[in-house]
């Protein structure tokens, strides 16, 4: 499926490519504000790198800011020494979200527009089912962001607690884990520490065989 997460192994050979030990300071960014640095700050995280943040409103904020930039070069880097250490707690697979139906020990939260979320428009893959998981809560991610950066620690505290006062773990979910993890990074900025992503997301529901969907 699109997105998911490659193996330990994988991860660790490719980022040491580019240079990457496992003792750097590592800052994340994308082109469209707050968009897919999160995804990889997860990544990161789940490899067990905690020294890592995300540019909030990336290289758009730093444009308005009229700090400096370079054109794209070519260059040789020395390979690096980043050292991969899994983080298992840190996702969740579909059987693990099937059961958290019944057992609801983990509150799950789709990133997805509410359009998607209660099935009222076409899923952007023609293969999949519309709807959303059981008992799932929404909060699109655009709803955590601002003109492309992060709401306050308060305002974002606030999104969580809404929908989730007892401060139970949670595990957020979206189309393909991309946005999932916009939400993950903003339930941590609020203060909300037990939290996991699906992996497969929609992509891998909205087409599994006797999975449980509601509109």
């Amino acid at each position: 499926m699109p997105n998911t997460l490659p193996s330990p192994k994988i991860f660790e050979d490719e980022v040491r490519k580019i240079g990457i030990n496992s003792n750097n300071q590592i800052v994340v960014y994308d082109n469209l504000g707050v968009y897919a640095s999160p995804r990889v700050w997860w990544m990161f995280k789940i490899m067990g790198h905690q020294n890592i943040a995300v540019l909030d409103g990336g290289l758009t904020e730093w444009k308005n800011n009229k700090l400096d930039g370079e054109p794209k070069e070519q260059f040789k880097v020395r390979v690096g020494n980043f050292k991969a250490n899994f983080r298992s707690e840190l996702i969740r697979n579909a059987q693990q979200v099937l059961e958290n139906i019944s057992s609801n020990n983990e509150i799950v939260i789709d990133a997805r527009s509410e359009e998607r979320f209660f099935g009222t428009i076409p899923e952007t893959r023609g293969n999949l089912k519309s709807g959303h998981i059981p008992n799932s809560f929404n909060l699109p991610f655009k709803e955590v962001l601002e003109e492309g950066k992060f709401l306050s620690k308060e305002k974002l505290f606030q999104k969580f607690n809404k929908i989730n006062p007892k401060k139970k773990a949670m595990a957020f979910t979206c189309g393909s884990g991309i946005t999932a993890c916009i939400l993950q990074l903003a339930s941590e900025i609020s203060g909300y520490p037990k939290t996991s992503i699906y992996d497969g997301s929609w992509t891998e529901w909205g087409q599994m065989e006797g999975a449980p969907t509601e509109n």
